[in-house]
């Protein structure tokens, strides 16, 4: 049973056509995506990258040599109870006092320290050996050996001068090379320290841009709220009426129309809506008149199908249906026809339906109050008055957002920080320009002392090869190759005193430049560095994240230092790169549930005085609702027949014709006429009279159902607009985090690319000249004999 409302609704459609056309068009704005402007934001000035230019050669190539050295994958962190299970599976048995995951653990470590080891204790060995062996090798000269004796042999390789003078040319060229390297190194690395105070200073510019702005973006996110605001006030003074009963969302789908239609009549011409009632009227006189049409001829119906029926069955006791001689084909013809008869009677049966007189007589009631005379103009002042106190305390409730959480007071702190640490930090530049200069006097030294050891090789060699007299014996020699010779020695010397100091100094820098390289600068360009601090239960063993257990309490929650960098690398809102949302959860100053419940009390509106109130009332008590539309629906969709008459007579004819001529083929024709007759005069008014003016359809009300929700939901998409918009910004533009990851991007970019890289390649280039020293030595002393006047020399006779 449909509601009075609803019927009301239907009653009032008859006259909406013509109402809609005579009334002035309403303005709609179109639906769309609301506008909010962009959130003012700062510009970082921080470049958080790095080019090392030429020197980046060395760098790549240091970086190789790193990996021959230490191939094996990062280590990731492991939780201790982890190791003890492995021993516990291995079934090994610590000794006493040692623990199973310090074993395991230490035995990773040197299986992944393996490479620097091997190459620590070749520097060891040689900076230990090195000096053992120069005192040795003096000791030796000392007593005419190991070429300290004054004596010129001839052999086979006496010859050998040019062969060797080239290897060890050859030699003192790389020597050059890798000093030059060394200088290289340390003179970028001089020149990027004074790069640090630029690189901090617009560190903390952005950081103050980020402390300054924030505020105003939050101010933004609340000013645009009128935007959203204004849209809903646009649309209420546009479309007056109607909004009060569209706004509603959880009226009933029935009731709601009704009230539309009803506000509709109040700001319209009111003799359109007497017309819709009047209109009623005649529809339900027309209901009464075509259920007696309906009533009678469903019994003169009846009466005629059961004479025909009749009639048949006589017709087909003929003979030649039941002759054995006739023809088998009309036989059968005849057993079809009559099991056919029984569809021949009527299928809807209308005189169970009542008729609408009780109705009828109260709309003759409602028609005699003249409501022209008793309506008054509906104001819509109070439904403006509602929607715009409701959107006002909405924006109310999302302005007190920013003073529910301190962000001013926890901005200006921040800023007095960030100006206590960048104080601080001033304060140490003197410091670090100081200490700066010291280390770079200290590579310098190390520098000059392979360059001593390469000056007196190049003037032993330049000495040597100018004062070279091949036809002088060795006892003649002249001062200038006897000087080159000396000055070789001298290089020897040297290389024996340098070369250990070096070598120890080298080994030092290489076990922590090289480790600092593979275990916090490599990782941290994979990532692999933040898995091994996001390892669960590290820091803490009750924390499987770190970060959220000490700030939330909660480390179940996903907030690892890979997923904060990460964020606010993409300059994401710190609101979403922290989890603020567990402090402070915009979601609950933004109850998406309150703007989709907006409600519009209409019950204060004044449509009507008493009289017109108690006709509208009278109007919609009219008994409408007491009508069975299920019963009429139902005997309408029977149709009138069980079988089409048309379609019976068709295939009654046609089963005829497949009979000889005969008097039962006339008769049967005689039939097939009849029924074409009845069909022609009694089935064809009896449809026409089912076709009842109350019987709307129900897609129309659908329609109306639909476009009044369409609009609702635009009004209520404003809202949404804006929440969406605000949960966005405030996600991804709103506090951009981007300085934060600057930081620490500076903070790798002076680590790793200043220092580590410039002082791996400081010790590349002077560890490879110190190893050539030794090929350099033994070279020396050879090509020493060549030049050095001798005490004696070996004379054969002819």
């Amino acid at each position: 049973m449909w509601k009075p409302g609803t019927l009301l609704l239907l009653l009032l459609w008859l006259a909406s056509g013509e109402l809609q056309q005579e009334t002035e068009p309403r303005r709609l704005p179109p639906p769309g995506k609301l506008n909010f402007g962009y959130v003012p934001a700062g510009v970082y000035e921080t470049l958080a990258h790095y080019e090392p230019g030429p020197i980046g050669i060395l760098f790549h190539m240091v970086h190789a040599f790193l990996y021959a050295v230490q191939p094996n994958a990062f280590p990731h962190g492991k939780h201790p109870q982890s190791s003890s299970r492995w021993l516990q599976h291995n079934k090994c048995r610590p000794s006493p006092g040692q623990r199973p995951e310090n074993i395991v653990l230490t035995l990773q470590a040197i299986y992944y320290e393996i490479g620097f080891l091997v190459c620590a204790a070749v520097g060891l060995l040689f900076t230990i050996l090195m000096p053992i062996a120069g005192l040795f090798f003096c000791m030796c000269r000392c007593c005419d050996n190991c070429g300290g004796e004054m004596h010129q042999r001839q052999r086979k390789n006496a010859d050998c001068r040019r062969q060797i003078t080239c290897l060890c040319s050859c030699f003192h060229c790389f020597i050059r090379i890798g000093v030059l390297c060394a200088y290289a190194a340390n003179q970028n690395l001089s020149s990027q320290v004074k790069n640090v105070r630029r690189l901090v200073n617009s560190n903390m510019r952005d950081l103050h841009t980020f402390a300054n702005d924030t505020p105003m973006q939050i101010e933004y996110l609340i000013s645009q709220y009128a935007t959203a605001k204004n849209k809903v006030i646009y649309d209420l003074d546009n479309i007056g009426p109607l909004l009060g009963g569209r706004i509603h969302d959880q009226l009933d789908k029935e009731v709601r129309p009704a009230l539309d239609q009803v506000l509709n009549m109040a700001g319209v011409k009111i003799e359109r809506a007497i017309k819709a009632m009047r209109e009623t009227k005649e529809a339900l006189e027309s209901v009464n008149a075509s259920l007696e049409v309906l009533q009678d001829g469903t019994g003169k119906l009846s009466l005629n199908l059961g004479q025909v029926r009749t009639s048949i069955n006589h017709t087909l006791n003929d003979t030649d249906c039941h002759d054995e001689d006739s023809d088998a084909t009309t036989a059968q013809l005849c057993r079809n026809i009559r099991q056919s008869l029984s569809q021949l009677q009527i299928s809807s049966n209308f005189t169970r339906l009542p008729d609408v007189n009780a109705q009828l007589e109260k709309m003759n009631d409602v028609l005699k109050t003249d409501l022209s005379a008793v309506v008054q103009r509906v104001s819509m002042n109070h439904i403006n008055w509602s929607v715009t106190n409701l959107v006002d305390s909405i924006g109310n409730n999302i302005s007190s957002f920013s003073k529910a959480f301190p962000v001013q007071s926890c901005l200006s702190n921040f800023t007095i920080f960030i100006n206590h640490v960048h104080a601080k930090i001033e304060d140490y530049y003197p410091e670090i320009d100081k200490m700066d200069f010291y280390r770079w006097i200290g590579c310098i030294a190390l520098c000059c002392m392979v360059v001593l050891v390469l000056a007196f090789n190049y003037l032993g060699l330049l000495c040597g090869t100018l004062g070279y007299d091949k036809h002088a014996s060795p006892t003649t020699r002249g001062c200038i190759s006897n000087t080159g010779g000396t000055m070789l020695m001298a290089g020897v010397g040297f290389s024996f005193l340098f070369s250990w100091v070096l070598m120890g100094v080298v080994t030092i820098i290489f076990l922590a430049g090289g480790n600092m390289e593979k275990l916090v600068c490599e990782p941290f360009h994979t990532k692999e560095l933040f898995k091994v601090v996001d390892t669960p239960y590290m820091i803490n063993p009750e924390w499987k994240n770190f970060i959220p257990g000490y700030m939330y309490n909660d480390s179940e929650l996903k907030l690892t230092t890979e997923s904060l960098y990460s964020t606010c690398k993409k300059n994401q809102g710190i609101y979403s790169a922290m989890h603020l949302d567990k402090v402070f959860n915009i979601s609950s100053y933004l109850n998406t549930t309150v703007v989709s419940n907006l409600y519009i009390d209409l019950r204060g509106i004044i449509l009507l005085e008493a009289e017109g109130r108690q006709n509208l009332l009278d109007f919609s008590e009219a008994g409408l609702s007491e009508i069975n539309y299920a019963d009429y629906l139902e005997e309408v969709n029977k149709g009138v027949t069980v079988v089409d008459l048309l379609s019976f007579a068709r295939e009654l004819e046609a089963q005829t014709d497949l009979m000889p001529k005969s008097n039962l083929q006339s008769a049967l024709k005689g039939h097939v006429s009849t029924l074409r007759q009845i069909h022609r005069q009694q089935i064809v008014p009896m449809e026409q009279s089912m076709v009842m003016p109350y019987c709307v359809s129900l897609f129309t009300i659908e329609i109306a159902i639909s476009e009044s929700r369409k609009y609702t939901n635009t009004i209520i998409g404003y809202f949404h607009q804006y929440i969406e918009w605000v949960k966005t910004s405030l996600a991804m533009e709103v506090a951009p985090c981007k300085p934060f990851s600057n930081m620490v991007d500076t903070a790798e970019i002076m680590a790793c690319s200043f220092v580590v890289d410039s002082m791996n390649t400081f010790w590349m280039g002077l560890g490879c000249s110190t190893l050539l020293l030794l090929p350099s030595i033994i070279l020396a002393v050879k090509l020493a004999k060549y030049y050095r006047r001798m005490d004696t020399e070996d004379v054969y006779d002819e």
